[in-house]
């Protein structure tokens, strides 16, 4: 309940109670539907919240591949790593794609997973390593999940705030690491 008075007093806008119900899904196993409603999500969010679709994509791939939807996890995972590299978030590029990468060859799809890392290969900037090395620093631990929303949290892929504090990457609410 303080949380939300906080993000109130702040000026947050509220939880969407739609992106709530798509991490509820996800939890009960309704992965098609979950499909719906973070793609759903994703298409609102690039117009009101640019920094949000790209996750919220990613999480519309996942539940594909969990509904046996292959081809459109795929899509998903593009988008989700296009605009990234658009929007210059290339340490958070290179870790969801990890990530993703790492979930497809554990599903057993590796040709998905060859055709994702090309395409993280093809949105990568020409960098030096001290940027890699940054993205990979170690985080405090997080919560397993936002208390605002419901989303799962990663510290190695969220964005810090401070040394101590992340953003969820559905809703932006802060999360402190635990102690």
């Amino acid at each position: 309940m303080f949380r939300r008075a906080r993000r109130f007093l702040r000026g947050d806008p509220p939880v969407s109670p739609m992106l709530q119900r798509a991490h509820q899904m996800m939890q009960a196993g309704d992965f098609a539907n979950a499909t719906l409603a973070f793609h759903d999500l994703a298409k609102k969010a690039e117009e009101a919240a640019p920094e949000r679709a790209p996750i919220l994509y990613a999480e519309a791939g996942r539940a594909c591949i969990l509904s046996g939807q292959n081809k459109k996890a795929i899509a998903h995972f593009r988008s989700t790593l296009t605009l990234l590299g658009t929007q210059g978030r290339f340490q958070r590029m290179e870790r969801m794609g990890g990530r993703i990468i790492q979930e497809l060859r554990e599903h057993g799809l590796t040709a998905e997973a060859d055709e994702v890392a090309t395409v993280l290969k093809h949105n990568r900037p020409q960098s030096d390593g001290d940027e890699i090395e940054k993205a990979l620093k170690k985080r405090p631990l997080l919560p397993t999940h936002c208390p605002s929303c419901g989303a799962a949290l990663r510290p190695d892929e969220a964005e810090w705030l401070d040394e101590a504090t992340a953003e969820c990457d559905y809703c932006g609410s802060p999360v402190r690491a635990e102690a």
